[in-house]
């Protein structure tokens, strides 16, 4: 459990009809000014890094992100156009990238926590609260809760989620210019089928993890000739 959340936990009640900046409203109601989201891009992916962002979003209604949505609701231009306006209208805004290597060395479940984590540290300005995405995180030093579905349901995540997406999607852009063989600008190193059959018939690159099964079987496959390094 996050630090202070059952100490201090609020109780306040969220209506359908609240909309996106329902959860800040009424944490701000119950003395929580400014609210923190944070969440991840990558986490299933075989390839490539994982990505954690956080925002922190203003509570004036000039500096609402119009269209904002979970990133995996939104088109890639719309996803572009919300990370442009995150960065121009948060209160606070950070991005952490964890490459492939670490992600191995930590395992996936550790990874993301302490993606999210840094992610968080990195704010300028200290949440009073803390939001994320299915999975709590400790080590704030305030209150925060884990939400199902976080990025769909509260701006601020949902915020945090495009700026974790937009990065990671550009990182793979660049990794595809590297690997051209991979076509990491299609699928963003997920485990799609046209992934698949690349990763079997040239063996996996350093930006492959070697903790998926899937990685491992090609690994010890013919075409393996990129396995080390």
């Amino acid at each position: 459990m996050p630090d202070g959340a059952q100490r201090s936990r609020p109780r306040f009640v969220i209506r359908r009809s609240s909309g996106l900046y329902g959860y800040e409203r009424a944490l701000q109601r119950a003395g929580f000014p400014l609210v923190a989201g944070a969440d991840e891009a990558g986490r299933g992916a075989c390839a490539g890094p994982l990505v954690a962002g956080a925002a922190i979003l203003s509570d004036r209604a000039s500096r609402q992100i119009e269209g904002l949505r979970d990133s995996k609701l939104l088109s890639a231009a719309q996803r572009e156009r919300c990370y442009d306006e995150v960065v121009a209208k948060a209160v606070s805004w950070s991005v952490v990238v964890l490459p492939a290597g670490e992600c191995d060395r930590l395992g996936m479940h550790v990874a993301n926590v302490q993606a999210l984590r840094r992610a968080l540290h990195r704010l300028s300005v200290h949440p009073d609260y803390v939001l994320t995405d299915g999975f709590g995180v400790d080590g704030l030093g305030v209150p925060g809760l884990a939400v199902w579905k976080g990025d769909r349901v509260a701006a601020c995540v949902a915020a945090a989620s495009v700026l974790a997406k937009v990065t990671r999607d550009r990182i793979m852009a660049d990794l595809h210019e590297r690997w051209p063989e991979y076509d990491f600008a299609t699928h963003k190193g997920y485990c799609t089928r046209e992934h698949q059959e690349r990763l079997d018939r040239h063996g996996p690159c350093p930006e492959h993890r070697r903790r998926f099964d899937n990685v491992v079987r090609a690994m010890r496959g013919p075409g393996d000739v990129r396995a080390v390094g």
